[in-house]
């Protein structure tokens, strides 16, 4: 079945009572026993709910996975994934990456003893001379935010299988209407589902999915269960409604976004711009053989500097000035701004996701930003 299918009818049935096509929301926090005292299919919201679970489902049909499970967030995901992790274990990160993603490792989980490394994932050999004995993840951001580094996830599968780690893949600026890192041999796929999968800027919320169901997906479950991070059933039936119009969005945000750097890359205020599905870029050929399409992500240097940065993301009109990413409105923010003091991002960088509105209107916007 194609994806464009199967985002539309995966997780979904209609009401075996009522006939209703659409689901309902399922907002009961606890579910009754039989006469026996038994639990049925569902006991208590925490645990599993209707909506969350229809989620999980469409999430794992899509992704080509044995299950997913959904978090109240992107880094409730990150956290309940790493908390799977035991004190002396080692995670190998992405030198660039959501800057969440290291806070977590660094400022929470090393209380917990979980060692990490931080390496350019751009370099399987180097990542796989990173690897340790007790290296039990290796995290990979493909494309990495913001630089829109790519790296190979079949090269680095190989290393991290070899060494017996896991490899996990945060997908969230691609979803798997872009790339499908379980083909590539990637065992977890990770996702802030706030983003591109929500696709509207009004849920928030995360997942993983995972190749297997193994003994790490069994003590995922668990920290999912006891740790609580879940969405409420509003956000999985939100989540769920949006999955249908996944592809066909994937698909104008990235036509979109290749337009848009085309003409970046022209400009003469423009020093750099990082976009895979630019020839030019060092990732492009990677980027080919493993997405279809290149997401609607990209970032750009300003010839000017930061103040000149600062002062175009300013001017911006019809680019809404704001943080996150994946909406049908288009965003622009300065990166390092956003980041905070200890932001390793170069000062010059723009950040752009490029929404639904139509790509000559967007470009008529930067023109003006960067005339100054």
């Amino acid at each position: 079945m194609r994806l464009e299918t199967l985002a539309i009818h995966a997780g979904r049935e209609p009401d075996a009572v009522t006939g209703a096509v659409a689901p309902s929301i399922v907002q009961s926090t606890t579910f009754e026993r039989d006469a026996s005292g038994a639990n049925r299919e569902f006991s208590y919201s925490r645990n599993a709910n209707p909506n969350r679970d229809s989620l999980e489902r469409a999430l794992a049909e899509l992704e080509g996975g044995a299950a997913a499970a959904a978090f109240a967030s992107g880094s409730a995901a990150t956290m309940s994934l790493l908390q799977t992790l035991s004190p002396g274990d080692h995670v190998l990160l992405p030198a660039d990456r959501y800057h969440g993603t290291l806070a977590i490792a660094r400022e929470l989980m090393a209380r917990w003893g979980l060692e990490h490394t931080v390496v350019p994932m751009t370099d399987a050999a180097l990542v796989a001379a990173s690897i340790r004995e007790t290296t039990r993840l290796v995290w990979v951001e493909t494309p990495s935010n913001p630089l829109l580094s790519i790296s190979d996830i079949a090269a680095i599968a190989t290393a991290a299988h070899a060494a017996g780690a896991r490899l996990v893949v945060d997908n969230t600026f691609c979803t798997a209407a872009v790339q499908r890192p379980l083909e590539h041999g990637a065992d977890l796929v990770l996702y802030a589902t706030t983003k591109y999968i929500g696709g509207h800027s009004d849920v928030l919320g995360g997942a993983i999915v995972a190749r297997e169901e193994d003994d790490l997906w069994s003590r995922l479950r668990s920290v999912q269960a006891l740790g609580g991070a879940v969405p409420s059933p509003f956000e999985c039936w939100l989540t769920l409604r949006s999955l249908a119009t996944l592809p066909l969005r994937m698909r104008a945000h990235s036509d979109s976004a290749l337009a848009i750097a085309q003409w970046l890359e022209a400009h003469a205020a423009v020093a750099a711009v990082h976009y895979p599905g630019l020839p030019s870029h060092p990732g492009h050929d990677v980027a080919r053989r493993q997405m279809r399409g290149f997401s609607g992500m990209l970032s750009f240097q300003h010839a000017g500097g930061e103040a000149a940065a600062l002062a175009a993301v300013g001017r911006a009109r019809l680019m809404r000035r704001a943080t996150s990413l994946g909406g049908v409105e288009s965003l622009i923010e300065h990166r390092a701004s956003s980041e905070g003091p200890h932001s390793a991002t170069p000062r010059d960088l723009i950040r752009l996701s490029v929404g639904l509105e139509h790509p000559d209107d967007l470009i008529a916007d930067l023109a003006q930003a960067l005339a100054g």
